[in-house]
């Protein structure tokens, strides 16, 4: 992981920012930066002349330079880093960019949709010292932050297995030609959509995967690139992940971890997008249940601000290349699975510099 030290007259200053994409994400992060101390928003560039238009009227980019250009933002002096809400198969190409002209990175999941494409874009990150992070905000919810403690510390004992659901139907409001519908641009819907963030909890948790099976179908919608997915990845030691996402059926975020001593299943009350807490509950060895409400917290806002704390040397980035990487690897090997209908293996993390 890239730490950068900056000289300490700024690291008190708010890290100046450029985002690029202004479609549904891009606001939500927009909206979010509105509310930090941590996060200036500089400029913003969005390729659709429509969406610029209503740009130019939203309050939260009063003072913020609109573009149509990703080269000649890209050229803004004292722009420090960018977030990416782009397409998927755009990241690896603007990582690479935007490192090379010394801007820290902050990309929306997936980070790329190829191994290889990975591997590039965290290699240009680490040559030219620039700070990566990724938009696992699921990571940073104060009941997911627990329990990975607790497992650390053996309070669940072995972990045998893990079971988790996110699951949505907003894109049923999305045009028909919109990108996240696109087989082309968004491949296994569900898994680029929702599916990835629970592929990269169970990484955080387990390792790195060493198969996958997945099956991909469209049973609820018109969506060319599916709707509904089962994955079941394998982990050193024989520990499984059971992971489903649906693109039609009203939202469900769960995450159950099971262990040799006990159990834990978080459950999120509404959309990360306005989240509004989530019901725990435990269940150990012995014991009566026990369940437990965790309020409501910013997640997406916390992920950013960790970034921004990295970008100003003041803390590691928290989620490891070696661990991005290992999404993606999982993630290039369900595309696979879907297709073959096989059990693929999953490619052992490694970056060439």
């Amino acid at each position: 992981m890239a730490t950068v030290s900056l000289d300490t007259s700024i690291n008190s200053l708010p890290v100046q920012i450029g985002l690029v994409g202004y479609g549904w994400w891009g606001k939500t992060i927009a909206q979010q930066i509105s509310t930090s101390g941590q996060l200036s928003l500089k400029a913003v560039v969005e390729l659709d002349p429509q969406l610029r238009n209503q740009m130019s009227h939203d309050p939260i980019l009063k003072g913020v330079q609109i573009l149509s250009d990703f080269d000649a933002f890209l050229q803004i002096t004292n722009m420090e880093a960018v977030i990416l809400c782009t397409p998927h198969q755009q990241h690896a190409n603007q990582i690479v960019a935007a490192a090379q002209t010394g801007k820290h990175v902050f990309c929306e999941k997936p980070l790329c949709l190829t191994y290889v494409d990975a591997q590039k874009a965290i290699a240009t990150c680490v040559t030219h010292g620039r700070v990566l992070g990724i938009g696992h905000e699921r990571r940073f919810e104060p009941s997911v932050i627990q329990l990975r403690q607790d497992i650390q510390s053996g309070v669940l004992g072995t972990i045998l297995q893990i079971e988790a659901n996110f699951s949505q139907d907003k894109f049923f409001a999305l045009p028909k030609d919109n990108w996240r519908l696109s087989n082309q641009h968004a491949p296994v819907g569900p898994l680029t959509a929702t599916g990835i963030h629970l592929v990269d909890l169970a990484i955080a948790i387990l390792g790195p995967a060493e198969s996958v099976w997945a099956r991909l179908a469209t049973r609820g919608s018109n969506f060319e690139n599916g709707d509904t997915l089962g994955i079941m990845l394998g982990f050193a030691g024989g520990a499984n992940a059971l992971i489903s996402a649906i693109l039609a059926t009203p939202f469900e975020g769960r995450f159950a971890v099971y262990g040799s001593k006990g159990w834990v299943e978080i459950r999120d009350r509404k959309h990360p997008e306005s989240p509004a807490g989530w019901d725990i509950k435990c269940v150990m060895q012995g014991q009566e249940p026990v369940v437990t409400f965790a309020e409501k917290f910013p997640s997406v806002l916390s992920n950013l601000e960790a970034f921004a704390k990295a970008v100003r040397g003041e803390q590691p980035y928290p989620v490891s290349h070696a661990e991005m990487l290992a999404n993606v690897a999982a993630l290039e090997a369900i595309m696979k699975s879907v297709t073959s209908r096989q059990v693929e293996s999953v490619a052992t993390p490694s970056i060439a510099l």
